[in-house]
């Protein structure tokens, strides 16, 4: 099977050959502990890995990316305001002050290299004169939002053997990253026809920005980015997800569908057994990461869904850190239920942590190359 033919049977509850065998080559505190705990200075962890096991890497077509962009336009000017006492205090390129340790270039904030804590001081929408001027930053037709040469990059895509897939923001995570998260629910309350406002100009956009790609491609996959629950809980109530969430996460899956896109995934940190009923009514059919310290249960949610989501992760960091028969535990109480049924990629329940030795995450490779068909 190709990769694309490998992941789409898996996730579709069809008949893989073999299940994907996605490993992650780590965060930099992470990297550092593999180096001084085994993997040779430099090399890279995902090739090394393969390398260690036996397995060749599944080999596709060059890749095509499609290049476009649901960023706002222009961006903040990324500044440094303040640097004293050992922190810096930035506005970053979407518009918020925060503060970061300076342990860590402030570039951090752009992208996540490592595990980073950050304080919030201020957010880029504060009133309706704010958002008006945050609206103009997200005009779908602005020439740098795709590239010159996409319809040529989507005719490239026709014949592939790779998965095309997109990440977008979904509405709880964009106004967040516009109001900050305490605002946004104090708002819900307070001032719901602004939310509603704002999470209908959200949906409009990434639809318009959507259309001309899915006109196009037929994707295989999109990720809506929607970190939004704690530890037992969701963040927000099922009942303001359904009144303010779920009518832009149906109309999205509905053009997905009708595109042709089979699979539509939610990513939310957190407990995730209050929302997935929802995500279900929405038409989204796959989730993750299932961090298993906020008490999800694959085991448990297949039993009450079945074959209507299918899941990612779900394998406790802190028993990757443990190693030894934690470890083994923690793989073999979920991953060979839900693998017989089909519906599963198994991986870290989200960012696999410093305190990995490189040892155990060879431990915990192995025994998943085995289950998923590799070795």
């Amino acid at each position: 099977m190709t990769q694309r033919q490998r992941y789409l049977e898996t996730m579709l509850f069809g008949n893989p050959d073999k299940v994907p065998f996605w490993i992650s080559g780590g965060r930099e505190k992470t990297r550092a502990n593999w180096y001084r705990t085994g993997l040779p200075e430099g090399a890279d962890p995902v090739q090394y890995m393969y390398e260690t096991l036996g397995i060749e890497p599944e080999e596709t077509q060059p890749r095509v990316g499609l290049g476009v962009s649901f960023q706002m336009m222009p961006k903040f000017e990324e500044k440094v305001l303040e640097h004293k006492n050992g922190h810096y205090l930035v506005r970053d390129w979407m518009g918020n002050i925060t503060e970061i340790s300076d342990e860590y270039n402030y570039t951090y904030i752009r992208r996540p290299k490592d595990f980073v804590t950050r304080r919030w001081w201020h957010f880029p929408v504060t009133n309706r004169d704010e958002w008006e001027e945050m609206k103009t930053r997200y005009d779908v037709h602005d020439p740098k939002r795709f590239p010159d040469d996409f319809e040529q990059r989507c005719q490239a895509l026709q014949d592939r053997d790779y998965t095309v897939s997109l990440s977008l923001s979904g509405p709880f995570w964009q106004l967040r990253e516009w109001l900050g998260f305490e605002p946004l629910c104090v708002l819900m309350i307070e001032d719901p026809d602004f939310i509603h406002e704002m999470i209908e100009f959200w949906t409009e956009f990434i639809s318009a920005t959507l259309a001309p790609i899915i006109e196009r491609v037929q994707l295989d996959s999109v990720t809506f980015n929607e970190d939004m629950a704690y530890k037992e809980h969701s963040m927000i109530s099922p009942a303001m997800c359904r009144e303010f969430l779920m009518p832009c996460w149906r109309r999205w899956t509905q053009e997905l569908n009708a595109s042709g896109c089979p699979v539509v995934y939610l990513d939310s940190d957190g407990y995730a057994g209050e929302l997935i009923p929802l995500w279900i009514e929405c038409g989204i059919n796959a989730e993750g990461p299932n961090e298993i310290a906020a008490g999800n249960d694959l085991v448990e949610y297949r039993r009450l869904y079945g074959k209507q989501m299918a899941y990612m992760g779900g394998i406790d960091k802190r028993a990757m850190a443990k190693g030894g028969q934690a470890l083994r535990d923690a793989i073999m109480n979920v991953v060979p239920p839900l693998l017989e049924e089909g519906g599963y990629i198994p991986g870290c329940d989200h960012g696999i942590p410093a305190n990995v030795s490189w040892p155990n995450y060879v431990e915990y490779a192995r025994l998943l190359a085995e289950l998923c068909g590799w070795q």
